[in-house]
């Protein structure tokens, strides 16, 4: 499938690019921070069963640890789906059924699941190439590839920021 969907048998993301490496550097440690600071935030604000807290602690401990171990096994990279899938189910779990009173904060909570699940497609699209990634997108560091992040970052950041309301509230 790889293979099908780009002129390259591998794509750079699934390389062991040097220039690619310090990408997945920084996406480890920006995963360990934020990761840990929406699981923070779920049991500081929220009521929670005990799977969601622990699917986002989960993800939290999978996503970095994946990451750093791919940079001697880039391959390992596929295994990113079970920690983002984590983190994404226990985000949709909170909107569907413990979204906060305050409709600020449960604004936040939307915005912040909508961030992370962009974030995941991007991965499945851009990284996995399950569909054909246009040419100007091919390059990892493109104007449109940064473009997508920022809007990924810029969702998980106001959504994290207004579900932080609520621990004005707590």
């Amino acid at each position: 499938m790889i293979g099908a969907a780009s002129a390259r048998p591998l794509p750079v993301e699934l390389s062991n690019d040097r220039g690619f490496a310090r990408r997945v550097w920084r996406l480890a440690a920006t995963s360990a921070i934020a990761l840990g600071l929406i699981w923070g935030l779920a049991i500081a604000t929220l009521e929670l069963p005990a799977a969601v807290p622990t699917a986002f602690v989960l993800g939290w401990a999978l996503m970095p640890t994946i990451l750093l171990a791919s940079l001697a096994r880039p391959r390992l990279r596929y295994g990113l789906i079970v920690p983002a899938s984590l983190v994404t189910l226990g985000l949709l779990a909170v909107c569907v059924g413990w979204l906060p009173a305050d409709g600020v904060a449960a604004t936040g909570w939307l915005l912040l699941t909508t961030g992370v699940a962009v974030g995941g497609v991007l991965g499945l699209w851009l990284w996995y190439r399950l569909v054909p990634v246009p040419a100007r997108l091919d390059d990892p560091f493109s104007t449109g590839r940064w473009a997508l992040i920022a809007l990924h970052i810029g969702l998980v950041l106001v959504g994290f920021a207004l579900a932080s309301t609520a621990l004005v509230h707590a």
